[in-house]
C-alpha cells in the first residue's frame, strides 16, 4: 500500500508540475490524488494502520483541519474582491503617480510588500500588476515587464512574515507551528532583505530608461460615491486585519473571525447595494454573491486536495521517514529549510510545507521553534526564483506576457540573491 500511495502522489505532483504543458488544471489533478489517496486506504485497511475505524477518524481529522484553512481563504479572497468591486483600492492608485523610476518602484513594491501582508500574495499581484498598467503606457515595455517582476518578489517576501500574507505562513499559524507576534519579529528584516537587494539591481537597470506615466483616468464609469468606497475599503481592511487580533485577545479560530469579519461586510454592503441599485450600471456586480462567483475556486479545490493527500502518506509513516532520510543525509536543518526553499520554486509550495508540517512533530519541534520560522521565509520567498515558482509570479506571467526564459535569464539570479541575502540576515539574527 505504502509503494501505491507513493506512486500516485508522485505521479500527481508530477501533472501539476506540468499544468501548463498539459492543459490540465492542478486542482483537477489534486482533488483526485487526494481522494483517491483516501479511498485506497478505506478500501485497503490494515492492521497495521489501524484499520477502517482509526482510518475514517484520521480523514475527518484531516479534513476539519483543512476546512479551517479554507474558510479562513474563502473569506479573505471574498472581502477582497468585494473591496475592489467597490473601487476601494483606487485610493492606493492615487499613491503612485509620481515622476522618478526610483520612487515609482520603491512606491510600487513598498505597498505590494506590506499589501500582501494584509490580503495574500496572489490577490496583491493582481491588484498591483493592475494599477501598473493603469499608470504606465503600453511604450514602457522595459518598466512593466521589471516592474511586475519586482510585484511577484515583494507580494512573496511581504506574505512570508504575516499570519495572513501566504497560504503556506495561514497554514504554519492556524495549526500552530507560528504565533502572530513571534513570526513578524523573526522574518520581518530578512523578508525587507529579499526585496531591497533586488530593487537595487532592477533600478540600476532602468537607470537611463525614460520614464513617463499615463495620464490620470476616471477610475471607474460607475457612480459609486467616494465616501461609499472608502467605507468598504476600510470596513473590509479592517475586518481582516481584525482575524489576528481576534485570536490573540480572546483565542477565536482565524476561520470563524474571518468569517464574522465576512458577513459584517456583506450587511454593510447589502445595505449600500440598495442605495446605489438605481445609479449604477450592473449593480449586481457591487454583491458579494457575484464576489462569490469571482473568486478563485479551484485554488481552494487544489488546497484541499494536497492537503488530503499528504494527510494520507501522513497516516501511513511516509513523511515521518523522509524526515529522517533527510536529518541523516544533510543533518543541517537550516541546510534542509533553504534547500526546500529553492525547491519550492520548482513545484508548489503548499504540498511542501504541508508536507513538512506532518514530517516534523510538536513534541519535537514546539511553536515558533526556529524551524517552523525560517520554513515560513523559505517557502513564501523561494517561490520567486522561478515565474512559475508561484501563484504570484503566473498570475503576473499571464497578465504582462512574461516569458519564462526572460525571467529565467534576467530576474531568476536577483530573485535567489535576495532569498539567499534575507536567509543569511535570518540565521544572523536568530
Amino acid at each position: 500500500m505504502e509503494f501505491l500511495l507513493i506512486t500516485l502522489f508522485i505521479g500527481g505532483y508530477a501533472l501539476i508540475a506540468l499544468e501548463h504543458r498539459l492543459h490540465i488544471d492542478k486542482a483537477a489533478t489534486a482533488v483526485l490524488i487526494g481522494t483517491l489517496s483516501w479511498l485506497i486506504l478505506l478500501i485497503m485497511p490494515t492492521p497495521f494502520h489501524g484499520g477502517t475505524p482509526h482510518i475514517e477518524n484520521a480523514l475527518f481529522h484531516h479534513l476539519t483541519e483543512a476546512a479551517g484553512i479554507l474558510f479562513f481563504l474563502l473569506g479573505a479572497m471574498t472581502i477582497v474582491e468585494v473591496v475592489d468591486s467597490y473601487d476601494g483600492f483606487q485610493y492606493v492608485l492615487r499613491i503612485l503617480r509620481v515622476k522618478s523610476i526610483g520612487i515609482f518602484l520603491a512606491l510600487l513594491i513598498t505597498l505590494t510588500f506590506f499589501l500582501s501582508a494584509v490580503i495574500d500574495n496572489l490577490t496583491t499581484t493582481l491588484l498591483m500588476v493592475s494599477l501598473l498598467q493603469k499608470v504606465t503606457p503600453p511604450a514602457q515595455r522595459s518598466v512593466r515587464l521589471l516592474g511586475a517582476s519586482l510585484i511577484v518578489l515583494a507580494a512573496n517576501s511581504g506574505g512570508a512574515w504575516s499570519p495572513l500574507g501566504d497560504v503556506t505562513t495561514t497554514m504554519l499559524w492556524i495549526k500552530e507551528r507560528i504565533t502572530e507576534l513571534n513570526i513578524v519579529k523573526r522574518t520581518l528584516l530578512p523578508s525587507i532583505a529579499s526585496v531591497i537587494i533586488p530593487y537595487f539591481i532592477i533600478v540600476r537597470q532602468l537607470r537611463n530608461t525614460s520614464f513617463c506615466l499615463e495620464e490620470a483616468a476616471n477610475s471607474s464609469s460607475e457612480a459609486i460615491p467616494p465616501r461609499i468606497s472608502l467605507a468598504v475599503f476600510l470596513i473590509g481592511i479592517g475586518g481582516i486585519l481584525s482575524v489576528p487580533i481576534m485570536k490573540i485577545i480572546f483565542h477565536i479560530p482565524p476561520f470563524l473571525a474571518m468569517l464574522f469579519a465576512l458577513g459584517l461586510v456583506w450587511i454593510v454592503t447589502e445595505v449600500f447595494y440598495r442605495r446605489l441599485s438605481s445609479s449604477v450600471e450592473e449593480p449586481v456586480k457591487l454583491r458579494i454573491t457575484t464576489a462569490l462567483e469571482r473568486i478563485d475556486t479551484p485554488s481552494l479545490l487544489f488546497f484541499l486536495g494536497i492537503l488530503l493527500a499528504i494527510g494520507a502518506l501522513s497516516e501511513i509513516g511516509v513523511l515521518r521517514w523522509v524526515a529522517y532520510a533527510l536529518d541523516q543525509s544533510i543533518g543541517n536543518m537550516d541546510v534542509v529549510v533553504f534547500l526546500l526553499g529553492i525547491l519550492s520554486s520548482v513545484v508548489d509550495n503548499v504540498p511542501l510545507v504541508a508536507a513538512a508540517i506532518e514530517m516534523y512533530p510538536l513534541s519535537q519541534f514546539p511553536t515558533d521553534h526556529h524551524l517552523w520560522e525560517f520554513l515560513a521565509y523559505t517557502a513564501g520567498v523561494g517561490g520567486n526564483i522561478l515565474i512559475i515558482g508561484s501563484a504570484a509570479g503566473v498570475v503576473a506571467m499571464g497578465m504582462e506576457k512574461i516569458e519564462f526564459f526572460w525571467y529565467l535569464r534576467r530576474i531568476s539570479w536577483i530573485a535567489f540573491l535576495g532569498y539567499a541575502t534575507g536567509a543569511i540576515v535570518y540565521v544572523l539574527l536568530a
